[in-house]
């Protein structure tokens, strides 16, 4: 951000918009009608719903402040309110601790059912229930606290002369975060050293913390299979669907009052960029899982591919995929035969949707440039990590239907979690500041 709007920014508490909160308010209302009415019929449904939900919503928000965290570590000048958009994502962070505890003491047996009373014999001391419970509830603990000192350090020198036009809590809540005001350009230099040192330690707190949450939450739902790479998988997911989401925040807001002329076709040919990078990126890491799986042909690492998949990316019993017999002899019949295995078909549009669209479509730079292809191509990111993210769990505990992932409890579900996030997002936009706006 210029030296200008760094001056010029400060906080403008303001009216939340009444038509999105009341889109928000009935998508929650949506949400809570399925989920309860999920847990009077069939609650394993209704509990495996709100644990993909509340991790999906959960890796991108703790991300939102890891992709703020890097623009200060390499001290980029480009992102102007790009980075204050990917802050307000982590406003959610606290509420991921909390899912996590409704989920562990109201879902746990619907959800680790495949270990929780007898796990594999070579792995009890790590799939131990009290050993999961107190590990991941450090962990999110650990998270939550990071990301709040760094919000608060991030914000902070922009609030003293907000709280001149704030009111009621809003204005309370500034005063006190303001108490013992050094002048705003002690505070401003006190802040950058402040997140300076924040920032690596979020980092690898993320890549190390999300990697454990993985391995315990996803993972272990197949108590036979492993995968050193997995963790590491699962939070860039994660953090390519935190900066789709700031690129289609940044596109949606980029007319509204105190952002015109600030996202700009440059930075949006930056957040362009990096959605084609990190998908490429991500395609890469869950190549390197697959390929050193495929050659190596061995059951206890085949059987979580194989069930999502399908048989037609493995090998048969002599060595040699389907795929690449079916095009040897130039019949597809094979390979579309399997394609309708349980979630192949699901899997593989996952795979568009998080690799192939933001490839092909975001090549030249147009594209990035325009907002509507900027926005449709971070839209169908999001939505393409979503069903990925059903299909890393569902087939771990209903592994021959490929509708389990379907219906108005597991939708209306994913409904009230993502009007919970937007509302939560919202509120903390109109309240801490967001863009530089005029003195």
């Amino acid at each position: 951000m210029s030296a200008a709007a760094t001056t010029a920014e400060r906080s403008n508490p303001r009216s939340l918009p009444a038509p999105i909160v009341g889109v928000c308010a009935l998508l929650i209302a949506v949400g809570a009608v399925a989920f309860f009415s999920g847990l009077a019929g069939d609650p394993d449904t209704a509990w495996r719903a709100f644990h993909i939900n509340y991790l999906y919503f959960g890796a991108i928000a703790q991300a939102g402040v890891v992709l703020a965290s890097a623009f200060v570590i390499v001290g980029a000048p480009w992102p102007g309110p790009v980075r204050r958009i990917a802050e307000g994502l982590s406003a959610w962070v606290p509420l991921t601790l909390v899912f996590f505890l409704i989920g562990w003491f109201g879902g746990r047996g619907a959800v680790y059912r495949n270990w929780l009373d007898h796990p594999p014999e070579v792995k009890e001391a790590w799939l131990n229930s009290t050993r999961l419970f107190w590990t991941d509830l450090g962990v999110f603990a650990v998270l939550t606290v990071l990301t709040l000192t760094f919000l608060y350090h991030s914000v902070r020198p922009n609030l003293k002369r907000g709280a001149e036009n704030a009111t009621g809590f809003a204005k309370g809540m500034f005063e006190r975060w303001t108490a013992g005001w050094r002048g705003d350009d002690e505070e401003r230099a006190r802040s950058a050293q402040r997140l300076k040192v924040l920032a690596p330690i979020l980092c690898l707190a993320y890549a190390y913390g999300w990697s454990v949450i993985t391995f315990d939450q996803v993972m272990s739902l197949t108590p036979t299979w492993y995968s050193n790479l997995f963790g590491a998988y699962f939070a860039w997911g994660g953090w390519l669907g935190a900066v789709s989401l700031t690129a289609l925040i940044a596109v949606l807001v980029r007319n509204q009052p105190g952002f015109e002329g600030q996202i700009t076709p440059s930075r949006m040919h930056d957040l362009g960029k990096m959605i084609f990078a990190f998908s490429i990126f991500w395609m890469y890491l869950f190549f390197s899982q697959y390929i050193v799986i495929w050659y190596g042909n061995l059951p206890e690492e085949t059987t979580f591919m194989e069930a999502r998949l399908g048989s037609q990316f493995m090998q048969d019993k002599s060595g040699i995929g389907a795929m690449a017999l079916s095009q040897t002899f130039g019949s597809w019949e094979l390979f579309w035969e399997r394609l309708r295995e349980p979630y192949a078909k699901l899997a593989l549009a996952a795979w568009i949707g998080c690799w192939v669209v933001p490839f092909w479509v975001l090549l030249g730079q147009r594209p990035k440039r325009t907002p509507a292809i900027l926005g449709s191509v971070a839209t169908i990111v999001l939505i393409g990590f979503w069903i990925e993210r059903n299909v890393l769990i569902w087939p771990s505990l209903v592994p021959d239907r490929t509708a389990a992932f379907a219906g108005f409890v597991q939708f209306g579900t994913a409904a009230g979690f993502l009007g919970a996030f937007v509302l939560v997002y919202l509120v903390y936009s109109r309240i801490f500041p967001t863009t530089a706006v005029p003195e």
